[in-house]
């Protein structure tokens, strides 16, 4: 692992940073990010390692302070060789937990997420609290990327596995209950990372990557590109149930991240960065995605493919006070592959490099979702 990738193998904590230029007055709370930091220095992939949140403190022009904190998770703690994931019986212990991917906040909590397992809730001074099962009502993995509602402010999420159920869809009310949890029906042990959502709808990706064993045994990540699983959408009234779910056939495809949806009338519009394939050979196997919208018109059952730009992109986002609403704008990350030798072969240089706003690029060098802020004057602050 090197570049953007290379771990931190230090925590520190620094009062009254230095800033260079001028901080918008807007910027006021806590700036977190989150990502996988093998403790060992070392790791069979690139999403995998442990967990280690970055934040910053920033209020009046200032920033107040720095930390960033390993995630104490059981795997950290007790080392990978005791906090076993999938058990001898092959059941999966969800306390077992990298927390690497994401931290949310709902309900006056902060989660780290990984997909795999249940949520780490931690304190704004980035100390470990422990596992968050939401007082015992959830009994699957949580997604990395739940969806906060700006009108209600509810959270939707799911969870995926790789034995049954394989998808199960998951909402909580604004003051962070779990409120339902529905067994949503697909034919395998699909890869799901990321959903959408739109004021009325949820809508689930179950596309060709699915759990494959001999990589698991091979501990790299254990999903391979299937030409035989077939690519669909799924869309169900939020709060819906599985008789009200609805699926449209697409062309096979993967997704990591949309970047958003909304409704039209009787149809459903899905924004997302697109990829061919992936992971067909190796978990090195990277196309490159593009914006791609999707348009689902649930009167007829005809949906519509096309590609809206030629650039490559990654982690797309919409101003949060805009998901699941119409957007004018969105935000992504320009990427590109590129070969290394002498590399492990599950090590791409995948970079990063800028900011996209629409067609206008910036030169930050960034592998991260770009975060969007309000300010008073109603503008964003990205």
């Amino acid at each position: 692992l090197q570049g953007n990738f290379a771990p931190v193998q230090q925590e520190k904590t620094a009062f009254d940073l230095e800033v260079q230029g001028a901080l918008p007055p807007e910027l006021r709370g806590l700036y977190l990010r989150n990502g996988p930091n093998p403790r060992s220095g070392s790791s069979p992939h690139w999403f995998l390692g442990d967990g280690m949140v970055h934040g910053v403190a920033l209020a009046d022009g200032k920033a107040e302070w720095y930390r960033n904190r390993w995630v104490r998770t059981r795997p950290y703690l007790e080392g990978d060789e005791t906090a076993i994931l999938i058990q001898p019986d092959g059941s999966v212990d969800r306390t077992v937990a990298k927390a690497n991917t994401n931290i949310v906040g709902h309900a006056g909590r902060l989660l780290a997420l990984v997909e795999s397992s249940f949520p780490t809730e931690m304190t704004r001074e980035l100390e470990t609290l422990g596992t968050d099962d939401f007082r015992g009502k959830l009994t699957t993995a949580m997604t990395a990327h739940p969806k906060l509602c700006p009108v209600t402010g509810e959270m939707h999420f799911f969870g995926y596995g790789f034995t049954p159920p394989y998808l199960t869809y998951h909402f909580s009310s604004a003051a962070g209950e779990l409120v339902q949890s529905q067994i949503i029906e697909v034919p395998g042990p699909t890869m799901m990372h990321d959903f959408a959502i739109t004021e009325r709808h949820v809508i689930f990706m179950d596309l060709p990557v699915v759990f494959d064993g001999e990589r698991a045994l091979q501990g790299t990540m254990p999903y391979a590109w299937s030409d035989d699983y077939g690519a669909r959408l799924g869309i169900m009234p939020r709060g819906g149930d599985s008789a009200q779910l609805r699926w449209f056939e697409i062309e096979p495809c993967y997704v990591f991240h949309p970047l958003n949806a909304h409704a039209e009338g009787d149809e459903v519009v899905l924004d997302v960065a697109r990829y061919p394939e992936i992971w067909r050979e190796s978990p090195a196997d990277f196309s490159r995605a593009h914006l791609h919208r999707f348009r689902v018109d649930l009167a007829s059952g005809a949906v519509k493919e096309e590609q809206l730009d030629e650039l490559a992109i990654e982690f797309p986002r919409v101003d949060p006070r805009r998901e699941g609403l119409a957007n004018r704008f969105g935000y992504a990350v320009f990427f590109d592959i590129y070969p290394l030798a002498n590399e492990p072969q599950n090590a791409p240089d995948v970079r990063f490099t800028d900011v996209v706003f629409l067609l206008m690029r910036t030169t930050r060098e960034s592998p991260l979702h770009p975060v969007i802020l309000p300010c008073r004057r109603g503008r964003a602050v990205v």
